[in-house]
């Protein structure tokens, strides 16, 4: 007969639940991400707003999304790092819309 070595509840689960933390917090922030430009994009292109105001909007949706979350001071740096880097692919859609 076999000898049984599994006690319930004996079993080191650190490593699986890591695992499963980094798959929901993964999970969240994409959602988050995508609820974002989705939102930047119905309001700028769908309903009209300027997409300057629209981009303040979402980064304030954002921010406080982060804050009702608690998802602590990278997913605040990862909403700023977007922000900045729409103003930089707009800046630069204003720059070759003017030499064309």
């Amino acid at each position: 007969m076999a000898t049984h070595d599994y006690h319930r509840g004996e079993m080191d689960i650190r490593d699986q639940k890591a695992t499963w933390d980094g798959f929901i917090t993964g999970s969240v922030w994409g959602s988050l991400i995508i609820i974002l430009m989705v939102g930047h994009a119905t309001l700028a292109i769908a309903i009209g707003l300027n997409w300057a105001v629209s981009l303040g909007l979402m980064t304030i949706v954002g921010v406080a999304a982060g804050l009702l979350m608690n998802l602590g001071g990278r997913w605040m740096a990862t909403v700023v790092v977007l922000f900045v880097l729409a103003l930089i692919v707009q800046g630069l859609i204003w720059l070759f819309g003017a030499v064309l």
